[in-house]
């Protein structure tokens, strides 16, 4: 691991000047003489590098209240909220990575296997919190090796990270012996004696609502906004930023390229690792199929939030609003269309193609203009 440099001050940039087929310039700004205003938290933590994804979301809930206003009653609302946690959180932390031209495939497995390493803990007696922080450890070593075999042993993120999503889940189906995992019952449906695991704190404090929207989207807001200001205003976030924008010049001034990477893929565990937990706070009880497909649904989230691939820049609120787009308002409105479950990849596919469409064509407006 190659020795890193004093890092120049968070708000400094070093970002890439790239046209189409040109040459790559980087240019290094003067740093700020001064800590930033609130109004430019303000602004760092709200900027979005595409709106067109909060448009998105505008045009679909002004569709719903047009043609099905009981898409906006309380229940229906709750379930919005709820089914976009846990891919709002992955694709929170798949920001880094994206910036950064990586990318995750194994957050699917990550997540159910923390959830599965946590509910067996439980039910062996472990106090829950102790038990949650164990799982969530697990889940930040799983992102270091995926981390180790990107960087290290130098296989390619999408393989690396497909590899590990069938080793991950065929790890977690062997643990579990295939089956799901009910906090306080053994395999055969029958209670375990003094254990109260579901009663804890733990699942008290984390479940229910906050101003009638489940706890768990508050977490995933509060997970949003803490994750924008590390990408915005801290050492790390600017490197991660630097290594997507121009590797070169970001290792020529000193920025250790493999301690970024590791600590990218380090949040990325750790961010599947805190959805599965959310997802087994909710569920009470860890299926070794959950989160299928939330590893593609994540990083569709992040693009369609307007993070590119290309990497140089992120943003973190857009990956979220991304997540509750997909995930929430699209996946539980088909139904008030008529549309089957048997057409729901289908349509999702589709909202996806567009919104990248029409992402695509703004930015080559502004490139222009």
């Amino acid at each position: 691991m190659s020795s890193e440099s004093s890092p120049p001050p968070p708000g400094t940039e070093l970002e890439a000047q790239i046209d189409e087929g040109a040459a790559t310039t980087a240019v290094i700004a003067p740093p700020p003489s001064r800590a930033p205003s609130g109004r430019q938290l303000y602004q760092g933590i709200f900027e979005l590098q595409s709106n067109s994804v909060l448009i998105a979301v505008m045009l679909v809930l002004a569709l719903f209240a047009v043609l099905h206003p009981s898409f906006y009653s309380l229940r229906q609302i709750q379930d919005v909220a709820q089914s976009s946690v846990y891919v709002g959180v992955i694709a929170c932390a798949m920001s880094f990575l994206i910036a950064m031209r990586q990318l995750d495939l194994s957050v699917s497995s990550i997540l159910a296997l923390t959830a599965g390493i946590a509910a067996l803990l439980m039910n062996q007696g472990w106090n829950p919190w102790l038990a949650a922080l164990a799982a969530l450890g697990c889940a930040g070593l799983m992102g270091l090796f995926n981390g180790f075999l990107v960087q290290t042993v130098r296989i390619n993120a999408l393989l690396a990270t497909l590899a590990t999503l069938y080793v991950y889940n065929g790890f977690n189906q062997g643990l579990t012996g295939s089956n799901t995992v009910i906090l306080g019952y053994t395999n055969n449906d029958v209670p375990l004696k003094g254990n109260h695991a579901i009663t804890s704190s733990f699942f008290t404090s984390l479940s229910g609502n906050f101003l009638d929207i489940p706890i768990a989207f508050w977490l995933m807001v509060g997970i949003a906004l803490v994750l924008t200001i590390i990408l915005r205003f801290t050492p790390f976030g600017y490197r991660v930023r630097s290594i997507g924008s121009n590797p070169e010049a970001a290792m020529f001034s000193g920025i250790s390229i493999p301690r970024v990477t590791y600590q990218a893929f380090f949040l990325a565990g750790i961010g599947a690792g805190l959805a599965g937990l959310l997802a087994l706070i909710f569920f009470k009880a860890a299926d070794p199929s959950v989160g299928g497909s939330d590893n593609l649904l994540a990083i569709a989230a992040v693009i369609i939030g307007g993070t590119p691939m290309r990497g140089g820049t992120a943003t973190v609120i857009g990956a979220m609003l991304g997540a509750i787009l997909l995930t929430g308002v699209i996946y539980s409105g088909l139904p008030y269309f008529n549309i089957s479950e048997n057409w729901t990849q289908f349509a999702l596919g589709a909202v996806i193609l567009a919104s990248v469409a029409v992402d695509s064509i703004l930015r080559a407006g502004r490139r222009r203009s």
